[in-house]
């Protein structure tokens, strides 16, 4: 039974049914109907739908589940994707996790399947006791919710863990963005202290905004950062903290695709002190995924895998021979300087996917310029080459 202010009567046979049959109806044609046949108010189950819509892709074990209540919107969009779930649990193990900021309980349970007992903090009452009744449908026993604030846990808790989770909300009182974590909640630099009273070995989840040379000047002994990519796509940042740590920060990227894992792992000292060699464009070209980009592991991507860049700033890369590469890879077919009458003469497609990188027009401007629709085979790169000149990169997807 759901206390507080939850409505259980939403998970009766017949409201549950309604929100099945409903959830590619369109909303604004649902609020116009007259005499549904439903025992609770038709807005709370329209929140459900809108709810349940939006995990239907990022959180598909909870779609697929019976009788899952849904919280607002908002809780949807900011817990964690399975996806990422899962990556996070492989990292940890042991007899005892705590979880900080709970939330919609996605994180806590796949900890579970990693660790002994879980423990889910919610300062929320509402939606720790909506995680509570799911962690019951989805079968999940060895996780304990607590309807409080995990700061306040803590400081009243003697018990030590293994790890401790935290999730620090990135938005102030007036419900604006944050990106430093001293002005997320809870602050983080400031509790460290404590944290470390709890458990030798912290997780912490930031947005990919935050600037990780600024998150590193306000925490304590980072050991790795994660670059969380989903399809190219920078989901999150995780920072492992380790009680004493003062060795290098390793810095580990990965995106994360159908077909596989793109993964690319260096030492943050190793940037600053690397060069990377230039050069024109050889036969093949290289753009890295997002996750890599977001590290800025520019010159340590192309020594480590033998690779010359085309320009200090434009962050492409080239080979003359074919190499398995974390990110897209394209053979070039022609080279020319950026200039519209010999781009007409030397490229007959009136179609082409556009790319810019350090190159002083947008890809907007660029189109209409040259007349060029979005699509087809050909992936144009408008960039500079070492010696400051703008050209195009005719290629082909390898």
């Amino acid at each position: 039974m759901l206390k507080n202010s939850l409505n259980d009567a939403v998970l009766d046979i017949k409201n549950q049914e309604f929100i099945e049959t409903n959830l590619n109806t369109d909303i604004g044609q649902l609020l116009l109907k007259k005499n549904l046949n439903t025992s609770v108010d038709l807005k709370l189950l329209i929140e459900q739908i809108e709810a349940k819509k939006r995990c239907q892709k990022k959180l598909p074990i909870w779609f697929s589940t019976k009788n899952i209540y849904y919280p607002n919107k908002l809780n949807i969009e900011q817990t964690s994707s399975e996806i990422t779930a899962k990556y996070k649990a492989s990292l940890v193990s042991g007899k005892a996790l705590i979880d900080l900021t709970g939330g919609f309980g996605v994180d806590c349970y796949y900890f579970s399947k990693q660790i002994e007992q879980v423990y889910h903090c919610e300062i929320d009452s509402n939606l720790s006791n909506i995680v509570e009744h799911n962690y019951k449908q989805l079968n999940t026993k060895n996780i304990s919710c607590i309807a409080k604030s995990g700061i306040t846990t803590l400081k009243k808790d003697e018990k030590l863990y293994d790890w401790i989770y935290i999730d620090p909300s990135r938005r102030d009182e007036s419900k604006g963005k944050v990106f430093l974590l001293k002005d997320c909640l809870p602050n983080v630099p400031e509790h460290i202290k404590l944290l470390f009273e709890h458990s030798k070995n912290i997780m912490i989840k930031t947005s990919p905004l935050l600037d990780i040379s600024s998150g590193i000047s306000e925490l304590n002994h980072v050991k790795t950062i994660h670059s969380i990519a989903v399809n190219n796509e920078v989901k999150e940042l995780l920072w492992i903290l380790e009680q004493d740590y003062k060795g290098q920060i390793e810095i580990k990227t990965v995106n994360i695709t159908k077909e596989d894992n793109q993964i690319f792992n260096f030492y943050l000292n190793e940037e600053s002190s690397t060069t990377a060699e230039l050069s024109m464009p050889l036969t093949y070209l290289y753009e890295p995924n997002a996750a890599i980009l977001k590290t800025g592991a520019f010159n340590i991507l192309a020594k480590k895998l033998s690779l010359k860049k085309l320009h200090k700033h434009s962050h492409l890369y080239t080979s003359d021979s074919l190499l398995d590469f974390p990110g897209r890879c394209f053979k070039i077919s022609n080279v020319i300087d950026y200039n519209k009458k010999k781009f007409k003469r030397e490229f007959n497609s009136v179609k082409a996917n556009v790319t810019t990188r350090n190159f002083p027009e947008s890809v907007q401007q660029i189109r209409k310029k040259l007349n060029l629709k979005d699509g087809g085979n050909d992936y144009l790169f408008f960039t500079k080459n070492k010696e400051d000149k703008t050209i195009i990169i005719i290629t082909i997807k390898v």
